[in-house]
C-alpha cells in the first residue's frame, strides 16, 4: 500500500456569462429547441466573449479552487492542464496559467487527450504525490470550442459549449484520492472526432479555412456508439481494481456530452439516477471542463461528503476513455457553500 496518497482539498469552476439558449442557435441554423433536446437533453451552453480565453478561463477556475484550499500559488508544486483548445499551439496554454496565476517557476503542462483529459491529469497528479516528487498540485480542465464550431454542420454545433473546472490535490497521509483507475486509448478511432486542419499534417491554409477543416469534426453515430460500450466496461474496471462494487459510488460523475448517454450508462451499471450528476442540460458538452465542471458543482450543492466515494469516467477523441475511482478524504472543507454567481445572474445572449 502507498504511503502517500492525494487529497483533493480544493475546487472551483467558471463558466462564461454568455448564455446561448437552443433558440438562439435555431436563429443561426436549421434547428429547434425541441430537436436538440430530444437528441442530447441540452437546452442551453456557455460561449465565452472576445476578451476570454482557455487561459484566462482556466485562471479562474483555478484560482477559485486555490482560495477554497487555502494554498497560494507560488506554494504549488505542478500546474496540469488538460484542454484541445489551448490559446496557440504553442507555447503550451499551461505556462500561461502558470504566470497568470502568479505561481513563478512552478513546473507547467498540458495534458491534450480530448474529453478524457481532466481524469487522465488527475490521475497524473496522484502519481506524481504518490512518487513523492510533489506534495500540492493543481489540475484543470477547460475548453473553448465555440470558435471551432461551423453552423453549417448542426448535428456537431448544437453540442458543444466552453467552460473550466479545477480541483487542488495534496499530499497526505490518510488513505484516499485515486484508488483505481482506467487510462486507454484506441487510435483506430481518430477521424470520429477531429479538426482536419490547422496542425502540421495539414495546415491551415486559405483552402483548408474555405473547406470549413478547421473546425471540430464528430461521427456523431460512432461516437455514440463507442460511449455506450466503453463508460460501463471502463468504470467496471476501475472499480475491480480498487476492490470495490458499484454499491459503493456516493456519486458518478460522467462526462457530460449527451444526456442519452448518461442515463444509458447509468442504467447498465445499475445506479440510481440520484448518484448521477448531471449539468448537461445548462453547459453542453464542454469536452475537458466537462468532469471537473460537474465535480465542483457537486461539491458546491452539497452533493457529496466527506468520506465518500466518486467515480469519474469519460470518453473522448483519440479515441480515448478513463475511469478513476475516487475518495475523498474525512477531513475535507466543509462543503455545500456557493462561491460563484447562481445560474439566473446569467448574461442572456444579445
Amino acid at each position: 500500500m502507498p504511503s502517500r496518497y492525494a487529497s483533493i482539498t480544493g475546487w472551483g469552476h467558471y463558466a462564461p456569462p454568455t448564455v446561448v439558449t437552443n433558440d438562439d442557435l435555431a436563429q443561426k441554423m436549421d434547428t429547434s429547441d425541441e430537436w436538440i433536446r430530444s437528441r442530447s437533453g441540452i437546452r442551453e451552453r456557455r460561449f465565452a466573449g472576445e476578451d476570454e480565453t482557455t487561459a484566462t478561463m482556466s485562471v479562474a477556475s483555478g484560482r477559485e479552487a486555490l482560495e477554497r484550499a487555502g494554498v497560494e500559488p507560488r506554494e504549488l508544486d505542478l500546474i496540469l492542464v488538460a484542454t484541445s483548445s489551448p490559446d496557440y499551439l504553442t507555447p503550451p496554454v499551461s505556462s500561461q496559467v502558470q504566470a497568470m496565476l502568479g505561481a513563478e517557476g512552478v513546473g507547467a503542462m498540458q495534458i491534450t487527450v480530448g474529453c478524457t483529459g481532466f481524469v487522465y491529469a488527475l490521475v497524473t497528479a496522484q502519481q506524481f504525490i504518490q512518487a513523492g516528487t510533489c506534495d500540492t498540485i493543481l489540475v484543470v480542465g477547460t475548453e473553448l470550442i465555440s470558435r471551432w464550431l461551423s453552423y453549417d454542420n448542426r448535428s456537431t454545433a448544437v453540442l458543444f459549449g466552453d467552460g473550466s473546472g479545477a480541483v487542488v490535490v495534496q499530499a497526505t497521509d490518510e488513505p484516499c484520492g485515486v484508488v483505481g483507475h482506467v487510462l486507454g486509448s484506441d487510435g483506430a478511432g481518430a477521424e470520429h472526432i477531429i479538426v482536419p486542419a490547422g496542425g502540421v499534417a495539414q495546415p491551415a491554409t486559405h483552402e483548408a479555412i474555405d473547406d470549413d477543416l478547421i473546425n471540430v469534426k464528430m461521427n456523431g453515430r460512432e461516437v455514440f456508439k463507442f460511449a455506450t460500450r466503453i463508460m460501463g466496461q471502463a468504470l467496471d474496471e476501475a472499480l475491480d481494481e480498487a476492490g470495490m462494487g458499484v454499491d459503493d459510488i456516493d456519486l458518478f460523475v460522467p462526462h457530460q456530452a449527451n444526456r442519452r448517454i448518461i442515463e444509458y450508462a447509468a442504467k447498465e451499471a445499475g445506479l440510481p439516477m440520484e448518484k448521477v450528476a448531471v449539468n448537461v442540460d445548462r453547459y453542453g458538452n464542454t469536452s475537458a471542463a466537462s468532469v471537473p465542471l460537474a465535480l465542483a458543482e457537486a461539491f458546491d450543492d452539497g452533493r457529496v461528503q466527506p468520506g465518500d466515494t466518486l467515480a469519474l469516467v469519460a470518453f473522448g477523441a483519440g479515441l480515448t476513455w478513463a475511469s478513476a475511482i475516487v475518495e475523498l478524504a474525512a477531513d475535507l472543507p466543509a462543503l455545500g457553500e456557493r462561491t460563484t454567481p447562481p445560474q439566473d445572474e446569467a448574461t442572456p445572449l444579445p
